[in-house]
């Protein structure tokens, strides 16, 4: 019996034991779930590694010449494993003041007592991810490798550097909305955002672990996976060229105070952009920058310059440029609706024809020549519209394109005033990109090439893709009458609305275009304001370019195109010319007859002219000079006779044919006051010779 109860006490006991035990295994795991479950959860958590995505470096975009558009450099956040093993107590401190000192002198965002506080309370705490400083450069970051215990080496100083990239483009704002930007989370611009995918590259990959305060720590001094940088881009854009075009455009923009501008630059033969300006104010300030593409985006009434397009279907459709238009008194009427020309107020144009109608941008002349051959079949001319590729959008990489609208009669908003308004290019949409293409087939013989941005994507300067220039139409209209609008455009600038660009060295063809927008309300004011324009080509003869302007909302009371973007448009012409041999003319090479050898020579001082002469083995007779100072020159056959020029006190003498420093000697000892006009030899003096000088007198010489 007593056996009996001593097994059932043992058992009882063991019993009473186990659920203790299991009691305190549940308390435990109540403990560890719920009452200290977010301590455990967020260590298990800072336990954590992985492979983290190592960006790749972006690739460069270049200028057509290799001038850099936009790269990438290396910036680098820079931290320290204090607690590093190499590390001991005595490196640490025999070198902490040093290495504070020299940080601070560095980076000179902390005190020396700062950084040395912020190290040895990391050293307490053994920190071994201690931030020192982010966004380091490459020159700064090799200066503090230099540094006490860093120089030990990277992995005996306890060195940590993380590399990243910043995207840089050294010529600021030139091309800036053009070249654009990627960014997270921001919708794509520019060059930047059409090719990413080229640019971007392959990103590595580096094994880091996930330490305290949610900040990863590399466990290995390299990439386990290196990355491969992006490729490159060699663009159309001609650097030189996009200076002079956004500085012409300031310079217009300020002068008129208007609100936004942009131009093109177009190669004919192959659609290559050289350049591409755009800029507006602030909405803070009156400064001007680039802050969006209105070259490529903004779709607006272009006015005039559509003309191009109305004359080209009149003609493909039997019209002359001889026909004769009666334009009345610069005002005439459709179905109540007021139709005027610009010099309305002077009586008008009166009856021309149609070519003198596109010179002078007459409103009536071409919409009454529209409107009397399509006014009973309007979808004719819109046939010929469509025909030319003006309602489609031209595709560019680059997003944000704004799209053409060019109205049809089926459509709901067509009216009576719809055919002669859009002949003048009202009630239609155009960008500014979509009216050069269109200019520049008229310059390529009716060939419309897409505008190229982009000529060759490169990799480590070897060609992996070229871009060919695209054909839209290979042919608008008829040569013939491509042949008549050329004529017509030349007309313009020789003749017409922009005489003020007629060029002396080489010849411009091309189109004004003034045209008034109604745009989300009231500007400054004005229920209206003005859109001005000029777009065309040169030389006209050989079309090499083409290029548009476009001015928006001028403040100034000036807003004619040939005022306000023809000076813009020269400016560019000007420069691209001056710059370019290929497209002047080339010299006839014929024989040029010298009749007479002997350089022409100025009056002057005599020592001077024998020793100039004598240096270009001139034959020379001076035998009859004796002491004279001042000679005149005269060729006898195939010598210089000098003879001398007496110079008599008290009377002014001739000094025509002198130089001006020569003159000026001359004149001032005699007591004579001499101002000065132009530059090279007296041409005419405002006393005569052989006037006495009686008073201190001034004499005005005239150079040429």
């Amino acid at each position: 019996m007593e056996t009996k109860k001593d097994i059932l006490w043992r058992v009882y006991l063991l019993y009473a034991m186990m659920c203790v035990f299991g009691i305190a295994i549940i308390a435990q795991v109540v403990n560890v779930q719920f009452i200290q479950g977010e301590k455990w959860r967020a260590k298990a958590e800072a336990l954590t590694t992985e492979y983290r995505e190592i960006e790749a470096a972006r690739g460069n975009i270049f200028a057509t010449d290799g001038s850099l558009l936009a790269t990438s450099f290396p910036i680098y956040e820079v931290r320290m494993d204090v607690c590093a093993d190499p590390i001991t107590d005595k490196i640490f401190y025999s070198n902490l003041d040093s290495l504070a000192l020299c940080l601070t002198n560095l980076f000179g965002d902390k005190s020396k007592s700062t950084y040395k506080a912020e190290l040895t309370e990391a050293r307490k705490k053994h920190n071994s991810y201690l931030l020192i400083q982010r966004n380091v450069s490459y020159v700064d970051l090799q200066k503090l490798k230099k540094f006490p215990i860093f120089k030990n080496g990277k992995y005996k100083g306890g060195l940590i550097t993380l590399q990243q990239s910043k995207r840089s483009r050294p010529f600021r704002e030139l091309a800036a909305r053009t070249i654009g930007y990627e960014r997270p989370g921001i919708q794509p611009i520019g060059l930047e955002g059409a090719y990413n995918s080229y640019l971007t590259g392959v990103g590595g990959k580096r094994l880091m672990q996930k330490i305290a305060g949610g900040v990863w720590k590399p466990l290995n001094d390299d990439n386990e996976i290196e990355p491969q940088d992006g490729m490159d881009l060699v663009t159309t854009i001609d650097i030189n060229i996009q200076d002079v075009a956004e500085h012409a455009l300031l310079t217009q923009l300020q002068l008129h105070g208007a609100d936004h501008g942009c131009t093109i630059l177009m190669e004919v033969e192959t659609g290559e952009i050289r350049a591409i300006a755009n800029l507006s104010k602030s909405k803070n300030s009156d400064e001007y920058g680039e802050y969006y593409n209105y070259a490529i985006g903004e779709a607006t009434e272009p006015g005039s310059t559509f003309k191009l397009a109305s004359v080209i279907a009149l003609l493909e459709d039997g019209a002359s440029p001889s026909e004769i238009v009666d334009t009345e008194k610069g005002v005439i009427y459709f179905y109540g609706q007021p139709m005027k020309d610009s010099n309305h107020d002077k009586g008008g144009h009166g009856k021309i024809t149609l070519h003198e109608s596109f010179e002078v941008s007459s409103n009536i002349g071409i919409s009454r020549m529209v409107d009397k051959y399509y006014s009973k079949n309007p979808q004719k001319f819109i046939d010929r519209i469509y025909a030319m590729n003006l309602q489609n959008e031209l595709g560019l990489e680059i997003p944000g394109e704004g799209k053409p609208k060019i109205k049809n009669p089926k459509d709901k908003d067509w009216s009576g005033v719809s055919l002669p308004w859009m002949s003048i290019g009202y009630e239609l949409l155009m960008t500014p990109m979509d009216i050069l293409t269109f200019y520049n087939a008229v310059a390529n013989n009716g060939k419309m090439v897409k505008p190229k941005f982009v000529k060759e994507i490169t990799k480590n300067g070897i060609v992996e893709k070229e871009f060919q220039t695209q054909i839209i139409n290979p042919k608008i209209c008829s040569q013939e009458t491509i042949d008549k609008v050329k004529r017509m455009m030349e007309g313009v600038v020789d003749s017409g609305t922009a005489k003020n660009l007629k060029h002396a060295d080489f010849k411009i063809a091309g189109k004004t275009g003034t045209a008034q927008i109604a745009k989300e309300g009231i500007y400054k004011g004005q229920k209206i304001t003005y859109q001005a324009s000029f777009v065309g080509y040169f030389p006209a003869d050989n079309p090499k370019y083409s290029c548009i302007v476009v001015v928006n909302a001028p403040s100034n009371s000036v807003y004619y195109g040939n005022l306000v973007a023809g000076p813009i448009f020269k400016e560019i012409a000007d420069k691209v010319y001056s710059s370019r041999l290929d497209i002047h003319k080339e010299l006839e090479a014929t024989e040029i007859l010298v009749e007479n050898k002997i350089p022409f020579t100025q009056r002057g001082n005599k020592n001077d002219l024998v020793t100039s002469l004598q240096k270009l083995n001139v034959p020379l007779n001076n035998d009859t000079l004796n002491t004279s100072r001042w000679v005149t020159a005269e060729s006898k056959g195939n010598k210089i006779e000098l003879k001398e020029s007496a110079e008599t006190k008290g009377i002014v003498p001739k000094v025509l044919g002198m130089g001006a420093r020569d003159a000026i000697y001359i004149l001032e000892n005699l007591g004579l006051s001499v101002k000065i006009e132009g530059r090279g030899t007296v041409v005419k003096q405002s006393i005569n010779a052989g006037t006495q000088i009686t008073t201190p007198r001034e004499i005005i010489l005239k150079l040429s």
